[in-house]
């Protein structure tokens, strides 16, 4: 009879391709069910009075309040449009500091006179929602006797349907903040930091002479990385299923050393999950653009096009909802934790960020003219101002239990922050700060705002994937955000940082011009200072090496490699400094993430060290005991049959068997102690130190015995699905 890890083996590879669902909507080009589901500005103007619409598009596209005025006239095209759709429920879609997205549906039908229902929905159950905010992480804004939070409509990002076998719902974009009026979300401190690096942005344009842009927006795209697993071998790991990746697993006898998956061709049933996912994702709006094989077995990567920075958070944040839901459909369980498998490449997602005016420039771009030039080198010397000044603030936006496992490693960035610009756009940095510099192509030396500043090109140097904030050609490239989270908080702390840099150089700015100067002379002596202050963060070499780590300590680079030493920076008074000066969180906002963010990942490492001890104790170690009485059975029949020293080999098989069970034992007592430890902490920042202090080390102990017994009993008798069956079976 065929073990439960057979039977499963056996069934993934019988598991064939899921086909479309009808020959018709295989036919249907991208550009014809783009944004089907969607209400966006099209579908508003057909539906709306043009009145209506002129006010809405405008709250749309400048982030302006809301007329409640319109809010029925809204509520009611929108109803209409959903029902159409095949809505039956409508959701307040929200964001709470779970890093997951929250849901609850109501029925558009509402009783009438004589048992009958109506369809309704008002401009109020538009407008705003009524959610428990004692449920979810508040960090102590809320509790269970003060359990009112809201959710109001962001009416910046448009509603969108999810398609059911059953009926639909409309989802709505929301905001989630307490009675009180604190934030609970990402969103709002997202919202509240795009208008301060706009606001700073068009301080920057005015001086430059620029009278026409409206507004500056962070533009965003983000590649996601995640794996899929045939969900019957993943049935039998609960590792998997809880906690998002392998608590134990030998590596297989093949990885990722062949380079032959990364950019291969899809196999059949992932490339059907993968024309499932873009199908629905085009409904939704997203604009997926590429997909491919990443580096690791198992291992694939989605990325849509830029967009603005609320939408792009939105849509990453649907996008692995839609992962999750839509794997099922052709077999798969999608894992989208930072390091599911030890030894083979983890997964992130590169968040690439820009900023474009309401013209739709993008003042990243180093252009082709003096002028151009010169507006694109103050917004470059904001950018490294804010990395240098603020690195604590940005690593905040990357850190989680899953991250810790993954950045620093030669797959992703070290937490060392350091930004790459290439050797050209080094060589008019080093040109800025001196004149007299002479590059390694002996350009002249060149002055700022005038013609002898020459045009960069876009691809003007090699990638540096060492690198974890590159400058690639007209954006930058900020790659140790891990596949899991959320990019808000890497948005939120990179929108502070560079708001906060633009405003100190726009105050100069406008002091000098004040005083008579003109902008490119007031330029002339600013970008060589600031250039040469904030040097110590650019950095083009290997960011692997140790010999990085050394210098990076020689130029005050701080490198926080833990979330629990980067997050004790959160209430440091230069962090929550930039935060409250920008208007993005206040104190009692920052404080309360910072207790949710040391209890999430106390948290999660209670919950791994659980479940590896119910692994340890259920499936590893009685199969450990199995083997071991069979062994000293066969021992002891070779000792009576051949004599001790004809046996002697075997016994000492027997030993060291014998050896590594008592290890093993020993290793869960350690674990459960170390548990126990941490759980008996009440304060919750010493609870989260103490679990990086203990329980890691003490889960990896047991680990190492766990594999070495994979490696050693009967291959017919481990209970649990192996890498190579993992990894390789799609």
């Amino acid at each position: 009879m065929l073990s439960q890890r057979a039977q499963a083996v056996s069934q993934a590879f019988s598991t064939q391709a899921r086909k479309a669902q009808t020959e018709c909507e295989r036919g249907l080009l991208a550009d014809k069910i783009f944004g089907a589901n969607v209400f966006n500005l099209d579908e508003m103007r057909r539906r709306l009075p043009k009145t209506v619409f002129e006010e809405l598009e405008k709250t749309v596209e400048e982030g302006r309040r809301l007329n409640p005025a319109i809010a029925d006239v809204v509520a009611n095209a929108m109803k209409d449009w959903a029902i159409e759709h095949k809505a039956t429920h409508y959701t307040h879609w929200f964001q709470p500091m779970t890093g997951l997205t929250a849901e609850k549906h109501d029925a558009f039908l509402t009783p009438s006179q004589k048992g009958h229902v109506i369809s309704s929905f008002s401009g109020k159950m538009l407008i705003t929602g009524e959610p428990d905010a004692s449920s979810f992480p508040s960090g102590g804004l809320r509790s269970t006797f003060e359990a009112r939070g809201y959710t109001a409509w962001d009416p910046t990002v448009p509603a969108f349907i999810i398609d059911e076998p059953y009926g639909s719902t409309l989802h709505i974009p929301s905001f989630f903040y307490a009675y009180s009026g604190e934030a609970l979300d990402r969103k709002i401190p997202l919202e509240r930091s795009i208008e301060a690096v706009s606001k700073q942005a068009l301080r920057i344009l005015r001086l430059f002479g620029n009278t026409t842009a409206r507004f500056v927006h962070p533009m965003v795209g983000s590649e996601q990385e995640y794996f899929l697993v045939d969900s019957h071998l993943a049935a039998l790991r609960p590792d998997l299923l809880l906690c998002g990746r392998t608590l134990l697993g030998a590596p297989a006898a093949k990885g990722q050393e062949m380079s032959d998956h990364y950019f291969g061709a899809i196999p059949e049933r992932v490339l059907a999950f993968m024309q499932d996912l873009e199908r629905e994702l085009l409904k939704l709006g997203i604009p997926c653009k590429t997909r491919h094989n990443e580096v690791a077995p198992g291992q694939f990567e989605l990325a849509p096009v830029f967009e603005d920075a609320n939408m792009a958070c939105d849509h990453n944040m649907l996008t692995m909802n839609m992962m999750r839901h839509i794997a099922p459909r052709h077999g798969f369980v999608c894992l989208l934790h930072e390091k599911p498998f030890a030894g083979v490449n983890g997964s992130g997602k590169h968040n690439n960020w820009s900023l474009c005016d309401s013209d739709g420039q993008n003042l990243l771009n180093p252009g082709k003219t003096p002028k151009d030039n010169a507006q694109f080198l103050v917004f470059l010397a904001a950018v490294l101002a804010a990395v240098h000044n603020h690195a604590a603030l940005l690593r905040l936006g990357t850190i989680g239990a899953g991250n810790d496992h993954r950045l620093g490693a030669n797959e992703a960035p070290p937490a060392i922050l350091s930004v790459y610009v290439g050797d050209e756009l080094n060589d008019v940095i080093e040109g800025i700060i001196d004149p007299s510099y002479a590059s390694h192509e002996n350009k002249s030396a060149m002055e700022i705002g005038v013609s002898s500043l020459p045009a960069l090109p876009v691809d003007q140097s090699d990638r540096n994937r060492t690198s974890p904030f590159a400058f690639t050609g007209n954006k930058f490239e900020f790659r140790a955000v891990g596949s899991s989270q959320s990019i808000a908080p890497a948005n939120i702390a990179l929108n502070a940082a560079v708001a906060m840099s633009l405003a100190e150089i726009a105050d100069t700015l406008e002091k000098s011009t004040a005083s008579g100067k003109t902008v490119t002379e007031a330029l002339q002596s600013l970008l060589p200072s600031y250039f040469l202050q904030h040097k110590a963060i650019l950095f083009n070499g290997n960011g692997y090496t140790q010999e990085w780590v050394e210098e990076a300590k020689k130029r005050g680079l701080p490198n926080d490699d833990n979330t629990v030493d980067a997050l004790d920076r959160y209430s440091d008074p230069k962090v929550m400094q930039v935060f409250a000066s920008q208007g993005i969180l206040n104190e009692r906002e920052m404080l309360a993430r910072q207790e949710i963010l040391y209890a999430g990942y106390a948290k999660t490492l209670i919950i791994e060290g659980q479940q590896l001890l119910e692994l340890a104790k259920t499936r590893v170690l009685p199969v450990a005991n199995s083997s071991l009485e069979k062994t000293a059975q066969r021992a002891q029949s070779l000792c009576q049959s051949l004599g001790k020293d004809a046996a002697k080999a075997e016994q000492e098989i027997l030993r060291d068997f014998y050896s590594l069970v008592l290890k093993l034992r020993s290793a869960i007592t350690h674990l459960e102690e170390m548990l126990s430890l941490c759980r008996e902490e009440n304060d919750i920042a010493k609870q989260a130190h103490v679990a990086r202090q203990s329980i890691v080390p003490a889960m990896q102990s047991l680990r190492e015995y766990c594999d070495s017994l994979e490696e050693t009993v009967d291959d017919s008798l481990w209970p649990l699905p192996k890498y190579r069956e993992l990894l390789w079976i799609h």
